[in-house]
């Protein structure tokens, strides 16, 4: 098995394996391009948006600055608001789904390290080195995830959910929800009304 089919199958894998680097490479320079555009430049936008990640679906908007690991292993679905600042650290597979709201300095992780250091850090000739794994990140359709919010590895939240500002998602979220804090936790059912 290949590191990137490691990372993706969430096993432990070497981050800074060649073909994964490469990919991370790619992406710094797709990113810089994209957080260095006019805002007008719609279409070149779209171009790098598309070359960059998995899936965009029609209507897609990312305000700059945006920032991601790779970029292959996130989909977005239609109509979706990503706002200025995010970080997806896209390790596994971020999927968002349509009509999505994502508010200011949203981070969204899917890697995960040993908590103890010495299962953590690896001994290598040069040096050390540290283990990595990750798991996937899914976010349903029209869902609004408040600025500052965290969501870490694993989470899933359902569809039609409003997750409060500076929340820290650390476990999954149910459908039709207000859910905030940190830990993040459910507050309120919202009726479904879409």
């Amino acid at each position: 098995m290949t590191e990137k089919e490691k990372m993706l199958n969430g096993d432990l894998y070497n981050s800074r394996d060649p073909e994964l680097l490469k990919m991370y490479h790619n992406a710094r320079k797709l990113i810089k391009q994209y957080n260095n555009l006019d805002s007008e430049d719609l279409k070149e936008r779209e171009q790098i948006l598309t070359a960059l990640l998995a899936k965009i679906g029609i209507g897609v908007w990312i305000e700059a600055p945006f920032y991601c690991d790779y970029g292959p292993n996130i989909s977005i679905g239609q109509n979706t608001f990503v706002n200025l600042n995010c970080m997806f650290l896209d390790n596994n597979y971020i999927t968002i789904g349509k009509n999505g709201l994502i508010g200011p300095y949203v981070q969204i992780y899917t890697s995960v390290h040993p908590l103890n250091a010495s299962e953590r850090i690896v001994d290598v000739n040069n040096g050390s080195r540290y283990l990595t794994s990750s798991k996937p990140v899914t976010i349903g359709d029209n869902v609004w995830i408040g600025g500052n919010t965290v969501i870490l590895p694993g989470v899933n939240i359902g569809n039609n959910v409003t997750v409060g500002s500076g929340s820290v998602v650390t476990k999954n979220i149910p459908d039709d929800v207000l859910a905030f804090g940190n830990p993040c936790a459910v507050r309120k059912n919202l009726k479904h009304d879409l």
